[in-house]
């Protein structure tokens, strides 16, 4: 089909790698652990904040990715270590609770939703590192959930499948780290596949697979450098607001359960009873909804312009009626439609902060990241970071090769 996926890395974050946190593991714990896990971070082309709306959303698991390494234990404990940060938490785990150390709830959640699932968790020692950027959009916070629930998973036996995996580390989510995301992060890194995006319908949880083809253009992800925390943000608020759409709507329309089922004509019909705010909320969603799908048409007649334009009608609706960019991801955006060879360009994520997603020509690339770095140094006298990656499979076990 058209373009497989690529990316560009003029900086790179420090690394951890699995052998550097098999080590650590070693030296903490003493013995050495018998699970090495890999999970991915993620991009997603366009479909930004549809998907706890039930809408759809155009991902890719990426090759930067988090470290594990597991082991389940005799001690009546659980003991986590961060490589990156040198952390600590442990706590048993008949008393899992939310704690004070943010990273540890991410885990423990994991726990926590296994243990509601019947599943009798003993003590188990973990360290965990990576390479997946903080705070850049790129789901570092699925990747530590999805992780360590496929390594429990497999230590256990237990059996449960890859989407009800994603669930659990969804629900994680929600109630240790007090974000209400939708499924596409952890999705994506659980179901990921090496030169592919996937769309994925987040009501029905269908999905299908789209090749792309490197030789026809590049990703590049550009850091605003602005680091956002959604818990802290006002992400929470915009789906509340979604909601008050959808029971607004609902009197009139029984048949709307989310934004996925309602209409631009339902909305203007009822414009001012949604009013001026919950309007342009309700409106985002349902454009790009419809962009997703007009983006994947796209692809399928090989046509980059018009699938970059799309990108750039998605960040206007994010900047405008979402409300959700900030200055430094407007110019990233505004200097990319400067650069010839640009196909598209959008922020990407749950917004306030993190990347632009960027299609360039290949041969551009090096041009792009001159002229768009050049705009934003001028701007905030800074150079952003910005990144080159593949697409990858979704978390597995990594074996002798080290994949």
């Amino acid at each position: 089909m058209l373009f497989a996926l690529s990316f560009t890395l003029s900086q790179s974050p420090p690394m951890s790698t699995p052998s550097a946190v098999a080590a650590t593991f070693e030296r903490h714990f003493g013995y050495a652990a018998p699970l090495l896990v890999r999970a991915p971070g993620r991009v997603n082309l366009i479909g930004e904040h549809t998907d706890y709306n039930q809408g759809f959303v155009l991902p890719a698991a990426v090759d930067k990715e988090l470290y594990f390494a597991v082991s389940l234990s005799e001690k009546a404990q659980i003991r986590l270590v961060s490589h990156d940060l040198n952390e600590t938490c442990a706590i048993a785990p008949d008393q899992v609770h939310r704690t004070e150390t943010q990273w540890a709830n991410y885990l423990l959640g994991v726990v926590a939703q296994l243990q509601k699932r019947g599943v009798a968790v003993p003590g188990f020692d973990c360290v965990f590192g990576g390479n997946v950027p903080i705070g850049a959009g790129m789901s570092s916070s699925a990747a530590v959930e999805c992780g360590l629930a496929f390594a429990l998973n497999q230590l256990l036996g237990t059996g449960i499948d890859k989407m009800e995996l994603a669930h659990a580390a969804q629900k994680a989510e929600h109630e240790y780290a007090g974000v209400m995301c939708g499924i596409m992060d952890q999705f994506a890194s659980l179901f990921g596949q090496a030169g592919s995006v996937v769309r994925l319908d987040c009501r029905s949880l269908e999905y299908d697979y789209f090749p792309f083809d490197t030789q026809a253009c590049r990703i590049v992800l550009c850091n605003s450098g602005v680091k956002h925390s959604l818990a802290d943000s006002e992400y929470n608020k915009r789906r509340q607001e979604c909601e008050r759409g959808v029971e607004i709507l609902r009197r009139h329309y029984p048949q709307v359960q989310s934004l996925r089922d309602a209409t631009l004509e339902q909305l203007e019909t009822h414009r001012d009873e949604l009013g001026p705010l919950t309007f342009r909320r309700c409106a985002y969603v349902v454009r790009e909804n419809e962009r997703v799908l007009a983006a994947c048409r796209h692809l399928e007649q090989h046509d980059l312009a018009a699938f970059g334009q799309q990108m750039y009608a998605s960040h206007a609706g994010l900047r405008d009626d979402y409300e959700v960019s900030c200055e430094e991801l407007d110019v990233l955006v505004e200097a990319a439609r400067q650069v010839p060879g640009v196909y598209g360009a959008r922020m990407m994520g749950g917004g306030f902060g993190g990347c632009t997603i960027n299609l360039v020509a290949p041969e551009q690339v090096e041009a792009f990241i001159g002229q768009v770095g050049a705009a934003f140094e001028q701007r905030f006298g800074r150079v952003p970071e910005t990144y080159q990656t593949t697409s990858v499979g979704g978390v597995s076990e990594i074996g002798p090769g080290g994949r």
